[in-house]
């Protein structure tokens, strides 16, 4: 059989046929056109009608600082949650300055009298502080004579603003308490509350029986009657050392009681107020009050 045999021309024909020609192929590579996506957001230009937009767009009214929402109010007195206080307020329990307020999201300023269930209370929690007062500390907020004030013992207690519970003289040692709970204060000031307060008094010298007995019996003194609750000498110790109970808070009595019978009070430290005690609390420290403690003193 003859064999047909294929010219150089049929070859090359051929063989170009069968393999693609690279030269051509590398062309159309790199010709492929750039993504165009890309391209548009490089070359992209902002928004004209955005700027505008947000020009004649009013701005969100601020709130005012001095206002704070009643059930917010009284959340932070720490008489109840958010939640309970809405339920609270929709009852009737809330008033200011002494209107009913049922309404929700009515707004309160920090200055208005806020009631709940006919007791005032402050935005702020209620915060109770007790003190062992050393000695050479003034109980005053501040002094113009720069001395030291029972303040700057308890100035990191807590970030409210609390005031001393009534007062010791600079030389007296011993209870003091701190509170930003207005009503606690003025009840525990007042004497027809009959607020215990027991004291430890070294005196010059040792204090007749005869001088005790009158000082435990009612008395005249500056024009006004003295009532003491108890007095007694103290167990195991010379009778210079005396304890003596008194519900009054007049400036200074206890000196004052011991000096109209002729005896100088040496040292006078307030070993329990209200039933507080200084119980693991060293000279110049303070705790807070315990739940149950400030429990015991909203029951007085």
């Amino acid at each position: 059989m003859a064999i047909k045999k294929n010219s150089s021309r049929g070859r090359h024909a051929g063989n170009s046929s069968r393999t693609p020609d690279r030269s051509n192929s590398n062309r159309d590579q790199n010709s492929k056109p750039k993504d165009k996506k890309k391209s548009s957001f490089s070359k992209s230009k902002p928004n004209p009608y955005r700027k505008d937009i947000r020009k004649d767009t009013p701005k969100q009214r601020l709130a005012d600082p001095t206002e704070i929402r009643l059930n917010k109010f009284i959340s932070n007195s720490g008489i109840c949650s958010r939640r309970e206080a809405d339920t609270y307020i929709k009852s009737g329990s809330a008033t200011v300055n002494g209107k009913v307020i049922t309404e929700m999201g009515y707004k309160v300023k920090i200055d208005d009298e806020v009631r709940f269930d006919g007791s005032l209370i402050s935005p702020e929690a209620k915060k109770y502080v007790l003190l062992n007062k050393p000695k050479n500390y003034i109980t005053t907020m501040d002094d113009e004579r720069g001395r030291k004030t029972v303040m700057d013992l308890v100035r990191g207690a807590t970030k409210e603003r609390i005031y001393p519970v009534g007062r010791l003289d600079r030389n007296t040692t011993g209870l003091l308490l701190f509170t930003n709970d207005g009503e606690m204060a003025k009840k525990l000031t007042h004497p027809k509350h009959n607020i215990r307060k027991l004291y430890h008094a070294s005196l010059d010298k040792k204090l007749a029986m005869k001088d005790l007995q009158k000082i435990s019996e009612n008395f005249v003194l500056e024009g006004k009657m003295v009532f003491v609750d108890a007095i007694s000498y103290i167990e195991n110790a010379s009778k210079t050392e005396v304890g003596i109970e008194i519900h009054s808070g007049r400036n200074r009595i206890v000196r004052k009681i011991f000096e109209y019978f002729g005896y100088t009070v040496v040292k006078l430290d307030r070993v329990l107020f209200s039933g507080l005690t200084k119980k693991n609390l060293s000279r110049g420290h303070w705790r807070h009050l315990t739940q149950q403690e400030i429990n015991n003193l909203k029951m007085l």
